[in-house]
C-alpha cells in the first residue's frame, strides 16, 4: 500500500509540474508583468516577419503604448503578401511609406475585443481608410482593395491592448469611385455617363460618398422607358446630371448601415427609400433591387442596383 501511495504521489507531483511549465510557456505566473504588443509579437514565433515590419517602420514605440487593436498578419500572410505584390521581403522592408501605410491600417486607436466587434460597419484604423469584419464561417475581414481576410484567432491580451491574429495582410484602398466602376465592365454605361456630365472630378474628390450604381442592363431599360438613344441621354446634360446625382448620398453608408424606411438624402437634393428586402423605392415611386453591396473605394462605397433611380 506504502509502495503504490508513494508511486502515485510522484505521478501527481510530475503531472503538476508539466501542467506549470505548460502555463508559463503560454503567458507567464500571475506575478509575471503583462507584456505590452510589441513584446508580445516578439514572443510569437509566427509573428517574426510583423517584428521585423514594425521595427523597419520605427513603429515599436507607438505600437508599446497607448490602447491599442492590432490585426496582426502571420509569417504565412507576409509570404503570400510578397508573392502578390512580386516583392522580395527586403523590398518590402526598405519601403518604409509602403510599410508605414501598411502596418498602420491594421491598428486601431483603442481596445476593441471579439465581443465588441462592430459587424458589418466601417472600423477606421489610425491611418485613416476603412474596413469592415463579417461573421461568416469565423470573423471575416473586407479590407480597402475589397479583399477578404479570416481572423484565426482573438483576443490575444496585452498591457497596452488586444491581438487579434489575421491569415492575409490588409491592404488600404488603391481606387476611388471612378477607377472601381471603370474596372466593372458591367458600369461601362455608367461611366461613360459620368463623363459625360462632368461628374469624373466630383467622383474622385475626397467624400466620402455612396453610389448607388445601375448596371448597363439598367440603363438599357432606361432608355426604353424614356424613349431615348443612347445617345441623346449622354447629350442631355442637365437630365443627366440630375439623374445621376440621385443615385450619390454625401456619406459613406455601407449595408449594414443602411437607415432602412428613412428618407436618404442625395446629391442632387431628393431622398429616396430602401425597405429592409434592399428595394429602393425613388421619388418616382419606382422600385429598384440592389443587388450587390459594399464595394469598396477610397473614398466611399459602390452599390449595385437593377434600375436606373428617378427623381420627380
Amino acid at each position: 500500500m506504502n509502495t503504490a501511495f508513494n508511486r502515485r504521489t510522484v505521478l501527481l507531483a510530475a503531472a503538476l509540474g508539466a501542467s506549470t511549465s505548460v502555463l508559463q510557456a503560454c503567458g507567464g505566473s500571475d506575478d509575471e508583468p503583462q507584456r505590452n504588443i510589441v513584446e508580445l509579437a516578439q514572443n510569437t514565433p509566427e509573428l517574426s516577419i510583423l517584428v521585423e515590419a514594425v521595427v523597419a517602420a520605427g513603429l515599436a514605440p507607438t505600437l508599446s503604448t497607448g490602447s491599442l487593436t492590432v490585426f496582426a498578419p502571420t509569417n504565412a500572410a507576409f509570404a503570400a503578401l510578397l508573392a502578390e505584390l512580386g516583392l522580395s521581403k527586403e523590398a518590402l522592408l526598405a519601403n518604409k511609406p509602403l510599410l508605414t501605410a501598411v502596418l498602420t491600417y491594421h491598428v486601431l486607436g483603442s481596445r476593441v475585443v471579439r465581443a465588441d466587434v462592430p459587424l458589418g460597419k466601417a472600423i477606421t484604423p489610425v491611418s485613416g481608410g476603412f474596413f469592415k469584419i463579417e461573421s461568416a464561417n469565423g470573423l471575416k475581414i473586407t479590407d480597402g482593395r475589397n479583399r477578404v481576410t479570416s481572423i484565426t484567432s482573438t483576443d490575444i491580451q496585452a498591457s497596452n491592448g488586444v491581438v487579434h491574429l489575421v491569415d492575409r495582410v490588409l491592404l488600404p484602398a488603391d481606387k476611388d469611385i471612378v477607377a472601381t466602376a471603370m474596372a466593372v465592365p458591367d458600369f461601362s454605361i455608367l461611366v461613360e455617363a459620368v463623363a459625360a456630365a462632368g461628374l469624373v472630378a466630383t467622383l474622385k474628390g475626397p467624400g466620402p460618398f455612396t453610389v448607388f450604381a445601375p448596371t448597363n442592363a439598367a440603363f438599357a431599360a432606361l432608355l426604353a422607358e424614356l424613349g431615348l438613344t443612347k445617345e441623346a441621354l449622354l447629350a442631355n446634360t442637365a437630365l443627366l446630371t440630375r439623374v445621376l446625382t440621385y443615385h450619390v448620398v454625401p456619406a459613406r453608408v455601407l449595408k449594414a448601415e443602411v437607415p432602412v424606411n428613412t428618407a436618404i438624402a442625395t446629391v442632387q437634393g431628393q431622398s429616396f427609400t430602401v425597405n429592409p428586402s434592399l428595394v429602393i423605392t425613388d421619388q418616382s415611386l419606382r422600385t429598384s433591387r440592389i443587388i450587390g453591396t459594399d464595394v469598396f473605394a477610397s473614398n466611399g462605397v459602390v452599390h449595385t442596383v437593377d434600375r436606373v433611380l428617378l427623381p420627380k
